[in-house]
């Protein structure tokens, strides 16, 4: 279905725990031990083998502030950590949730390194705040290294905090796949990559469902977009509506995708309504005007997009009157039959996703 134009996870246990501390400052490499050498060795035979991928355009640094959530924000818990580790105090959970301690302890990081206090985690704070790692490196920036590789690229490593060579085969693996040098090394690229990077849903198991309109792997979004979506989805099967169907989000690396004007930023996000026989995961489609339809159901999925995603929900297209009367979704043509969620951050290079 044509959408709007441009103007107008569930977490990893082990990442929700603390892990061993980060060691040494910016770009620390500890002292190699013998296992190490023989782990630089595999990854000097991976960083050779065959040549890298087209880089990929557009990669920028996703801004995050209150409200958001997932992978991302597990990555700055991780990293906050690890760099405010002298000040237990100010040390925020890395529960995948940008709450007030996330917050407080963005403030005070950035306050030391001169930054402007604003609590939101833009390309500079980024940029001051990411560790390089390279085999051998242990701690709490490892760990947030580790979720993202696992959730942006669904690898299977361990999320334990140590950089060792299963960790740092995935990481060449990565920077191939992004079209960087396959140093095995977690520069400023690498990092930035990876905070961009798109994520997939988990289907079943977050209480999601897939439904394709021709577009099959269009179902990657930003971090914040997926575990919005995946805590919606699973908020619905509790309430006992079945599960969510969810249609197409974004391409991999985003750009133009079939059918829609938007789409292309990991930030659309097409759901079906919800139907009274709690089927929408089996039927094509239901129209907001069928009998079939479930209003009521619908609309608390509605309310649990917006209770999950404070000040980062820039619309709800769907055509429902009384939906619209309520002030919950917005007309616009074609959505007669699919919920057309948009999520925003508060600065993004298109002024449409700005919060």
């Amino acid at each position: 279905m044509i959408g709007p134009p441009p103007a107008a996870r569930q977490l990893l246990p082990a990442a929700r725990h603390g892990g061993p501390r980060a060691t040494g400052g910016p770009w620390h490499v500890r002292a190699l031990r013998p296992a190490v050498i023989v782990g630089l060795a595999l990854l000097a035979l991976l960083a050779s083998a065959g040549p890298a991928a087209a880089t990929v355009p557009g990669v920028a640094w996703p801004t995050q502030s209150a409200g958001d959530r997932g992978t991302d924000v597990i990555a700055i818990q991780r990293l906050l950590r690890a760099r405010l580790a002298a000040q237990p105090a100010l040390v925020p959970p890395a529960n995948g949730v940008f709450g007030s301690s996330t917050v407080t302890a963005v403030k005070a990081f950035q306050t030391s390194r001169g930054l402007a206090a604003t609590g939101i985690v833009d390309g500079l704070t980024w940029g001051k705040l990411i560790v390089g790692l390279s085999l051998g490196a242990t701690g709490e920036a490892v760990l947030g290294l580790q979720v993202e590789l696992v959730e942006k690229r669904r690898v299977t490593i361990a999320v334990d905090g140590a950089f060792g060579s299963a960790t740092a085969a995935a990481v060449v693996a990565f920077q191939r796949h992004m079209g960087l040098p396959g140093t095995g090394l977690v520069n400023t690229a690498t990092w930035r990559a990876l905070a961009w990077h798109y994520e997939l849903p988990r289907f079943g198991a977050a209480g999601l469902c897939d439904y394709s309109v021709g577009n099959g792997p269009a179902n990657w979004g930003t971090a914040e977009a997926i575990d919005t979506l995946e805590a919606v989805g699973r908020s619905v099967v509790a309430l006992g509506y079945g599960r969510v169907a969810v249609g197409d989000i974004s391409l991999e690396h985003g750009g133009p995708i079939p059918g829609h004007v938007t789409h292309q930023r990991g930030l659309d996000v097409d759901v079906r309504p919800l139907r009274k026989a709690n089927d929408q995961c089996s039927i094509a489609g239901t129209r907001w005007s069928s009998t079939a339809y479930d209003r009521s159901a619908t609309r608390a999925m509605i309310l649990k997009f917006r209770a999950l995603a404070p000040g980062h929900l820039k619309l709800i297209y769907f055509n429902d009157p009384v939906l619209i009367r309520e002030g919950l979704t917005r007309w616009y043509g074609g959505h007669d039959d699919h919920v057309h969620v948009r999520f925003c951050e508060k600065t993004h290079p298109l002024a449409a996703y700005d919060c």
